[in-house]
C-alpha cells in the first residue's frame, strides 16, 4: 500500500460518505410532494416485502398529492396499508385503480422537527467523515513504521487527508444548508 492508495481509498469513502448523506436527506419531507419520499416503502408482495416503485408506478399528480398505480390491481389494499403504515404520516385515498397521496402541509413546529432531523443526519455524515480520515492517518502510521515512507512524506500525506476532510465537511455543511432551507420554505 501506498500514500496515493490510502489517498484514492479514502476520498472513494468519503464520497461515499456524502452519497449516503444525499439519499438520507432524499428521505426527508419538505411541504412539496415528491415521490422519492416513498422510495423506503415496503409492500408486502406475496409474502416477500418488497419495495414500492418495484410493484407500482409513482407519479406526481399535483405540488401536494402523489400517484400511486399498482401494476396488479389486488395490490391496491397492500400498498394503501403500508404507505399508512409507514412513519411518514401519510393518509392515502383509493380512488380506483389509482391510490392518491396527498402531503399535507408542514406546520412550523414540523418544519422545526425536520431540520434538527437533517442536522443529525449532517452529524452523523461528518462523524463518518472524521472516522474515515482516523483510518486513513492510521494507514500513513504503518507506512512510516514499516520504514516504507519517510516522516516528511507522511506529515504531507496528513496534511493532505486533512485537506480531504475539510473539503468533504465543507460539502455537507453546504447540503444541510440547501435542505434546511427548501424545509423551512412555506
Amino acid at each position: 500500500m501506498t500514500v496515493a492508495d490510502v489517498k484514492k481509498t479514502t476520498e472513494q469513502k468519503m464520497n461515499k460518505s456524502i452519497e449516503t448523506l444525499k439519499a438520507d436527506l432524499a428521505k426527508v419531507r419538505t411541504g412539496r410532494a415528491h415521490a422519492g419520499i416513498l422510495d423506503h416503502v415496503k409492500v408486502d408482495y406475496y409474502g416477500n416485502p418488497t419495495q414500492l416503485s418495484q410493484v407500482a408506478n409513482i407519479t406526481l399528480i399535483d405540488a401536494r398529492t402523489i400517484g400511486v398505480q399498482p401494476w396488479e390491481k389486488k395490490m391496491v389494499g397492500a400498498i394503501e396499508k403500508a404507505i399508512r403504515e409507514s412513519d411518514l404520516g401519510l393518509n392515502p385515498a383509493t380512488q380506483g385503480e389509482i391510490i392518491r397521496v396527498p402531503t399535507p402541509p408542514l406546520t412550523e413546529e414540523r418544519r422545526k422537527e425536520m431540520v434538527k432531523l437533517v442536522k443529525t443526519e449532517a452529524e452523523d455524515a461528518k462523524i463518518a467523515v472524521r472516522n474515515i480520515r482516523r483510518d486513513a492517518n492510521e494507514g500513513l502510521k504503518k507506512l512510516l513504521k514499516d520504514k516504507a515512507i519517510s516522516e516528511d512524506d507522511e506529515r504531507r500525506a496528513q496534511d493532505d487527508v486533512q485537506k480531504l476532510t475539510d473539503r468533504f465537511v465543507a460539502e455537507i455543511d453546504k447540503l444541510v444548508a440547501e435542505k434546511e432551507k427548501e424545509v423551512l420554505t412555506v
